[in-house]
């Protein structure tokens, strides 16, 4: 069973939330897959991209010093995931539209409803410099300022200080408050800022109301997101070049399927 093809949607036209069953989301990777698998030069291009710029940033902190910032910034990629995936949601747009697609194609998407897009993107941002002065400042609070292990010696100075299970206690919680907030504000809003003549606050309302009336569905597919991404991580990033492009065409259709 797949998700319904959705008629073009008229620019302007006012949107309407419609409930899912709790076990959609398997039918909108399904139909992300179909996409990827279709246009796979361009999903690939965008994972690739983004296997680069993380091993670009590990060598960053490595050089800094900075080792412990690592996982808050891995968890920072989740929270400006959503915007870098825009090109894929056009591309999952023209395909459903019967348009051609390609590279340029995708690049162009940030100019549709440019101004929107760019005020979406600094919102995540925001969310995403306070979750990484706020993860500094955990580490700092349960470890001390006199807490400076080399790299190599980092691992074990952390596995026998009695901080670290408070740390990722405290830490987790933080990160999945924030998390929980920057899906709900952009789990349907930035496709459909893609989609439609839409401010950004009209998007963000809309996405909250979705994530809201469709709460065990979206949780089920927050946590997809997670599971998928987590395990795409642990190859060096490698894994990202399959499931960012598959997460983001799947978007979508998640989309296209709750915003009528």
């Amino acid at each position: 069973m797949t998700t319904e093809t959705a008629e073009p949607v008229p620019r302007g036209a006012r949107p309407a939330i419609r409930i899912v069953p709790n076990d959609q989301p398997w039918r909108w990777l399904e139909a992300g897959w179909r996409d990827l698998m279709a246009t796979p030069h361009i999903g690939f291009f965008y994972g690739g991209t983004i296997v680069a710029a993380s091993w670009a940033l590990v060598l960053l902190l490595i050089a800094l010093d900075a080792l412990w910032a690592v996982l808050p910034a891995v968890a920072g990629f989740f929270l400006v995931a959503p915007l870098l995936a825009a090109g894929l949601y056009d591309t999952s747009r023209r395909r459903e539209l019967g348009e051609p697609v390609s590279l340029g194609t995708a690049f162009s998407a940030f100019r549709r409803n440019a101004p929107q897009l760019t005020l979406m993107g600094a919102v995540l941002v925001l969310i995403n410099l306070f979750w990484v002065r706020l993860a500094g400042l955990l580490f700092m609070v349960f470890f001390g300022l006199g807490f400076a292990p080399s790299i190599e010696t980092l691992p074990m100075a952390l596995l026998r200080s009695d901080a670290l299970l408070p740390f990722l206690i405290i830490g987790t919680g933080a990160g999945l408050v924030l998390a929980s907030v920057a899906f709900a504000v952009s789990a349907v809003s930035i496709p459909m800022l893609v989609d439609r003549d839409i401010s950004a606050i009209e998007a963000v309302v809309i996405s909250i109301r979705a994530t809201l009336d469709n709460w065990r569905a979206m949780a089920f597919w927050a946590g997809l997101i997670v599971v998928f991404t987590a395990m795409a991580l642990v190859p060096f990033f490698l894994g990202l070049a399959l499931v960012l492009p598959l997460i983001g065409h799947a978007t979508w259709h998640a989309y296209r399927d709750i915003v009528r």
